[in-house]
């Protein structure tokens, strides 16, 4: 407690000086910029979670043969549960003389329970959103339904034994199959015309959806009360199933903020080793006079330890509001990216801001500390009596765990961390290599130009140590800005191009093999060129080794659930450019042999195979045994037909089959698909503009929270430069009054040290723009998947804003110590 009440009478003056200053303001940007990423990321996690239920319509979804028992659904009410029910079954649909199959599907008021019903008052007319089902008597039906009958909206259909009129065109329904399995086009109707109709007797083939939500604390009790009872044919959804059509454009969003707000974290890391150096080479000659007058050496360390302490809590307070404040402005320019309000921020990330404060201090800051309590009472009358330094394991050490941890932190990838802190490393070790080549020239060289040049190019000569720290801290700093900045710019545009304006907006499927030539013909007849038509077969795994999906479930890690269900297979010669093999290899265009499969990397994992497995399908009624040979990454974003699992092409032709295609049709044309559902009624048509409009979306919002973060960099970047200066600014005070005392002007003294900051900054920018290239080439093509080339303005950038901002900020930083009268600085020494 003496201690602690020792270093707050003198906390004031220890400010006042400057380096805690330093300090304080290195700490409050990493806190804030660590807990404005956290406070959004929490709210966008929550808004994707929620997102996510749309394709179930409900946070929980109960599907099974037979309706939920009447004292499943009273339960739920009483728990102040929203429900929902749904009735899906095939059945034929009549409009005078014409008559289509399609899939049924009977809904009760409040379907649905999450996201939206679109629909079109005419035929690939204008979208708009309702929230109410057909009324009796009326129905919501696709296009491809209408094109199928010859009918438009207006006109009455007959299902069963009842007579409806068509409300509406449907164009979207939350909960619509995903992908192509839902051949059969649809009808949305009133579920209690479903009774009407007469068409659900005893035998039916129906399905019955139960949809329920609210608070996701009772939703998941109730989930796991059904989970308990073990219910036969009954499947259970929620959240974690459902996923998302946004996943990887949400993930890389989030990737970029991570990668913005680490960069800052880096800064300040580097910030506050500076300013604590600074801060306890500053404090020797005061732990000195404290061990002279008998302060033991306990006492010294646990004053300094306490002033680091005040510091990270008063830190941690300062920028806890500063991220709190930062992220409401964010949220507010980030409105839109997810349909609806975010929802309101938890206080979970308060936690991890106010420990990288603390991990900052003890690996950054603490180090440099631990010298007072050796420092020798000696120096009370000898200033060159230093403390011996801390072990080099324990500063390096410490600053790389600590680091380590942070970047762990902000971003939980290995991948990601081997990165950063290998291209740090290396960076540094580059850094102080070509500070000392600097050093070692610039002493030869000194002879040979003028007075204020010569002066400048001794203070980086006589200050070795020195100089190649700050180079390595100058180089750092650029080195993230350069990389946040043009290498940022190159990451998004990459992002971008991966989504690009033409890309497909809408796939046709069920095309049968009859209807290619005349589909092509008539795409090109409209100025739609070079259509690909991928086959698809529908298809189940029963077989997985030799197994059944049952007995794979028991004796292996991966699950099951998709074996047992039909899937779409398709078949190829080639590897489509959208994917990428990641084990195994790909069979030859000119295969023959034993049949073989490529499976997406992630159904894999989830299922437990691996390259080798034998997986035997049913497909139409035909067994076919075939061999994993390959592992694949696909590219979602590239919006173009592909499949979980493809096959060879080996004898797959003799297979009943349709087709699939995707392409781009620009929303002031779509009178060609109004002419090719009525030439051909049985396609039907995928609209996903709305999907593609979600995606650019966000990437166009994550571009600019990426923006809005630099700014922390940039703080950072300015608090370490100011660091930098500090770190000498005393010796440079008491050199420029020798300097004026002997005759030199103050312009003599300026431009010396224009000339010391310029050297620094010319070989800073040049070794930043080669750490920021080789690090965003490997961020880009490692963590992001995008594809990125050197940048020659990454030089020109790291060259003149080295020289400009390191040379010109330095010398206007550090122009006190040349206007300081010389008298007052001489006697104060």
């Amino acid at each position: 407690m003496r201690a602690l009440r020792f270093a707050l009478s003198g906390i004031v003056r220890e400010l006042r000086a400057g380096e805690l200053l330093v300090l304080l303001a290195a700490l409050s940007i990493a806190v804030a910029s660590m807990t404005a990423i956290g406070f959004l990321t929490d709210r966008i996690s929550r808004a994707v979670a929620l997102q996510a239920t749309e394709i179930l319509a409900a946070d929980l979804r109960v599907s099974s043969g037979r309706p939920l028992s009447a004292e499943r659904l009273t339960e739920a009410e009483a728990q102040n549960l929203r429900t929902a029910t749904g009735i899906n079954f095939p059945s034929v649909v009549f409009a005078g003389e014409q008559s289509t199959l399609a899939a049924l599907k009977g809904v009760s008021v409040g379907y649905p329970l999450r996201g939206e019903l679109r629909v079109a008052d005419r035929l690939f007319d204008a979208v708009r959103v309702t929230d109410a089902i057909p009324a009796l008597g009326e129905v919501y039906a696709d296009a491809a339904l209408l094109a199928r009958l010859g009918i438009d909206v207006g006109a009455t259909v007959e299902v069963g034994t009842s007579t409806l009129t068509v409300a509406a065109v449907l164009v979207y329904r939350p909960d619509q199959s995903p992908g192509f399995s839902g051949l059969a086009p649809t009808l949305l109707m009133n579920i209690e015309d479903v009774a009407a109709s007469g068409l659900l007797i005893e035998g039916s083939r129906a399905s019955y959806s139960q949809l329920f939500s609210g608070p996701p604390a009772v939703v998941q009790a109730f989930a796991e009360d059904l989970r308990a009872e073990s219910l036969e044919g009954v499947r259970i959804e929620d959240q974690a199933e459902s996923g998302s059509q946004l996943a990887t454009a949400i993930d890389r969003a989030g990737r970029f903020l991570s990668l913005a707000s680490l960069v800052s974290l880096i800064l300040a890391a580097v910030a506050v080793a500076m300013a604590a150096r600074r801060y306890a080479d500053r404090r020797l000659d005061t732990a000195a006079l404290m061990k002279t007058f008998g302060a033991s050496q306990a006492f010294v360390l646990q004053v300094g330890l306490w002033h680091l302490l005040v510091v990270g809590v008063v830190a941690s307070l300062i920028g806890v509001g500063m991220g709190y404040a930062a992220e409401r402005v964010l949220s507010a320019a980030l409105a839109g990216w997810l349909r609806g309000d975010l929802p309101a921020a938890s206080w979970a990330p308060v936690l991890p801001g106010v420990a990288t404060a603390m991990v900052l201090l003890v690996g950054f800051g603490l180090p440099a500390l631990l010298r007072l309590g050796e420092t020798p009472p000696m120096r009370v009358l000898r200033h060159d009596l230093e403390p011996p330094p801390p072990a080099i394991w324990l500063t390096y050490g410490a600053a790389l765990g600590a680091l380590a941890v942070i970047v762990y932190w902000a971003v939980p990838e290995l991948n990601l961390l081997v990165i950063i802190l290998g291209g740090t490393l290396a960076t540094t070790g580059a850094l102080l290599l070509g500070g000392r080549v600097l050093v070692s020239l610039l002493g030869r060289l000194r002879g040979q130009v003028g007075v204020s040049w010569r002066y400048g190019l001794a203070n980086v000569a006589r200050r070795g140590g020195d100089s190649a720290v700050q180079v390595v801290a100058f180089g750092l700093g650029l080195m993230v800005l350069l990389l946040l900045t043009l290498v940022r710019n190159d990451l998004l545009d990459g992002w971008n191009a991966t989504v690009p304006a033409d890309a497909p907006n809408q796939f046709l499927i069920n095309i049968q093999p009859t209807e290619r030539d005349s589909i092509r013909e008539l795409l090109e007849n409209s100025g739609i060129d070079a259509v690909e038509f991928v086959p698809l077969v529908r298809g189940r795994i029963n077989r997985i080794n030799g197994l059944t999906p049952e007995q794979w479930r028991e004796q292996s890690t991966g699950s099951s659930w998709r074996a047992g269900r039909e899937t779409n297979l398709s078949w190829s010669t080639t590897l489509d450019p959208s994917n990428e093999v990641t084990d195994g290899e790909y069979w030859q265009p000119n295969h023959e042999g034993p049949p073989e499969v490529s499976v997406d990397e992630d159904i894999a994992e989830e299922m437990g195979l691996s390259v080798g497995d034998q997986l035997t399908f049913d497909i139409a009624g035909q067994q076919r045994t075939a061999a994993v040979t390959s592992l694949r990454r696909i590219d979602w974003d590239s919006f173009k037909p592909n499949f979980f699992m493809v096959l060879s092409p080996d004898g797959m032709a003799a297979l009943p089959q349709t087709y699939i295609t995707s392409l781009y049709i620009p929303q002031s044309d779509t009178g060609v698909l109004r002419d090719l559902v009525r030439a051909h009624p049985s396609v039907s048509v995928i609209d996903i503009d709305a999907a593609l409009a979600q995606v650019r979306g966000i990437i166009e919002k994550a571009t600019l929270a990426v923006q809005y973060v630099f700014l922390f960099t940039l703080a950072a970047g300015v608090v370490v430069l100011f660091a930098a200066i500090q770190s000498t600014l005393d010796e440079r005070r008491f050199e420029s009054a020798l300097l004026r005392t002997f005759g030199a002007s103050r312009r003599v003294v300026l431009t010396g040290i224009l000339a010391e900051f310029s050297a620094l900054g010319l070989l800073s920018g040049v070794c930043a723009a080669t750490g920021a290239t080789i690090i965003g080439i490997v961020v880009a093509r490692e963590l992001f998947n995008l594809p990125m080339g050197i940048n020659p303005l990454l030089w020109i950038a790291g060259t003149i804003g080295g020289l400009v901002l390191v040379g010109v900020s330095g010398t206007l930083a550090a122009q006190g110590a040349a206007k300081a009268p010389p008298v007052t600085t001489l006697r104060g020494r």
